[in-house]
C-alpha cells in the first residue's frame, strides 16, 4: 500500500476522537434543545392550570403525533392541552439545527482533509517508525558496544572506547567525552587530596617541632617558650584557616553554601572594603572610586568577602607605598568591582591556573607572603554562585586589574 495514502495509528486515533467529540457535541445539544423545549412548554401549560387547584401528576397519551395530549390531573378535574403545535414547532427548530450541523460536518471533512495534507510529513514519518518498531532489533552492534566498555578503565587516564564501526562513531565520542571528564574529575580530587595533605603537613610538623623543642629546653628558658608558644599560635591559626577554606569549598561542591539573596548596593560594600582596608593595612595607599545606582542581587557577606580575598591578594605581592585602586562602574545592565594593585603580576602562562584550587605561582611559592591558595578559588566560587564573570589582565612587574561583572537589578 502506498505509505502516503496510509495514516499511522496516531492519526486514526487523534480522527477518531475528533469525529466522536464532534458528533457527542450535537447530539448534547439536540438533547437539551429538546428537553428544554419540553420544559417550557409543560411550565406554560401549568401556568393556564386554576391557582386553587392542585396537580396530583401528569400524562401524555397519544397514537400519533397529531392526536397527542399533555394531561394535568388535579383533585378535582383534569385539564387536557393538544401537543400538535408544539411538536410541530420542535421538529421545525430541530430540522434547522440538523441542517445547520450537517453543514458543519461538511466543512469539517474539508478542514480534515486540510490538516491531514499539512501534517502529511509527520504522519509518514510515524509510518517509518511504526515500521522500523516491527523489524527485529539486531543487538550485535549493541553487543559489540558493552564488551569495549568493559574493557576500557575508568582510572587509566587517556583510555578510550574504540569498536572500528563507523555506525557507533557518535556513540563513542559521547562515551568517550564523559570518560575523560571522569578522568580528570578523578585527577582533580586526587591532586586536591594531595595539596591538602601537604598543606596541613607543614603547620602540623612546625607544632611538633616547637613542642619537641619546648620538651627538651624551653621548660626554664623564657625566650624559647615565647617563641615556641608564638610559633604554635600562629601556625594552629593557619592552619584553622586552612581548614575553614577547606570546608567553604567542600559545602560549595556539595550545594549545602547557602545564600542570603538580597538587593544590594555595590558601592557600599566597597566603600566598607576601602574603610577597613586603610584602616589595618597602613603599607599601602587605598584609592576608591566608586558609583551610583549600582545595585545587584546578591549575598552581602560572600560579595565583601570575595572583594576582600582580591584585595588581600594585592597588598600580599605589592611593594609598601603602592596603590591599591578600588572602584565600582555602572555599565548599562552589568555592574562591575574593579581591584586593580602596582604588584610582581602574573606571568601569561599562569594566567589560566589561578583560580585553581591550591594553586600559587613560581614568585608567590618563593615569596614570604604564604597563603594557602585556596583564596582566588573560593572568590571564583563566590562570583559563580551570582551567576557573575571575571576578567584578570596582569603584566609581570607592572600589575594586575581584576574585574567583576554582576547583573544590574533596578
Amino acid at each position: 500500500m502506498n505509505i502516503s495514502k496510509r495514516a499511522s495509528s496516531i492519526a486514526r486515533g487523534i480522527n477518531r476522537a475528533f469525529w466522536f467529540n464532534k458528533l457527542k457535541a450535537f447530539f448534547t445539544v439536540d438533547f437539551l434543545i429538546i428537553l428544554v423545549s419540553f420544559g417550557l412548554f409543560c411550565y406554560q401549560c401549568y401556568q393556564s392550570i386554576p391557582t386553587d387547584e392542585y396537580v396530583r401528576r401528569f400524562d401524555i397519551t397519544g397514537e400519533s403525533f397529531d392526536t397527542i395530549i399533555l394531561k394535568y390531573v388535579t383533585d378535582s378535574s383534569q385539564y387536557s392541552f393538544p401537543m400538535r403545535e408544539y411538536v410541530y414547532f420542535i421538529g421545525i427548530i430541530l430540522a434547522a439545527i440538523l441542517a445547520y450541523q450537517f453543514l458543519n460536518l461538511l466543512g469539517s471533512f474539508s478542514y480534515t482533509a486540510r490538516i491531514r495534507k499539512k501534517l502529511k510529513p509527520l504522519n509518514e514519518l510515524a509510518l517509518k517508525a511504526e515500521a522500523i518498531s516491527e523489524v527485529p532489533l539486531d543487538t550485535t552492534k549493541f553487543e559489540e558496544l558493552e564488551a569495549a566498555i568493559l574493557k576500557v578503565s575508568a582510572d587509566k587516564s587517556g583510555a578510550r572506547i574504540a569498536t572500528g564501526d563507523q555506525d557507533l562513531a557518535s556513540i563513542e565520542a559521547a562515551l568517550n567525552n564523559l570518560l575523560y571528564r571522569m578522568q580528570e574529575a578523578r585527577m582533580q580530587q586526587a591532586r586536591f587530596v594531595d595539596d591538602a595533605s601537604h598543606e596541613l603537613r607543614t603547620p602540623i610538623a612546625v607544632i611538633q617541632g616547637y613542642a619537641n623543642m619546648l620538651d627538651r629546653w624551653g621548660k626554664d628558658d623564657p625566650a624559647v617558650l615565647e617563641e615556641s608558644i608564638q610559633a604554635i599560635k600562629n601556625e594552629s591559626y593557619n592552619m584553622k584557616e586552612l581548614i575553614d577554606q577547606l570546608l567553604f569549598l567542600a559545602r560549595g561542591d556539595n550545594g549545602r553554601q547557602k545564600l542570603s539573596m538580597e538587593r544590594i548596593d555595590l558601592s557600599a560594600i566597597m566603600r566598607e572594603v576601602w574603610e577597613e582596608s586603610t584602616m589595618i593595612d597602613p603599607d599601602h595607599k587605598y584609592l576608591i572610586d566608586d558609583s551610583e545606582n549600582c545595585f545587584i542581587y546578591g549575598d552581602f557577606a560572600m560579595i565583601k568577602q570575595s572583594i576582600r580575598i582580591f584585595v588581600q591578594n594585592a597588598a600580599k605581592y605589592s611593594a609598601k607605598g603602592n596603590n591599591i585602586k578600588l572602584s565600582v562602574k555602572n555599565n548599562g545592565n552589568k555592574i562591575a568591582y574593579v581591584v586593580q594593585d602596582e604588584g610582581i603580576g602574573i606571568a601569561g602562562e599562569e594566567l589560566s591556573h589561578i583560580f585553581e584550587r591550591f594553586y600559587r605561582s613560581d614568585k608567590a611559592r618563593n615569596s614570604s607572603t604564604g597563603g594557602s591558595g585556596l583564596g582566588l578559588s573560593i572568590a571564583k566560587w563566590i562570583i559563580d554562585a551570582h551567576r557573575g564573570n571575571v576578567e584578570v589582565l596582569s603584566r609581570q612587574d607592572i600589575g594586575t586589574r581584576i574585574t567583576v561583572f554582576f547583573d544590574m537589578v533596578a
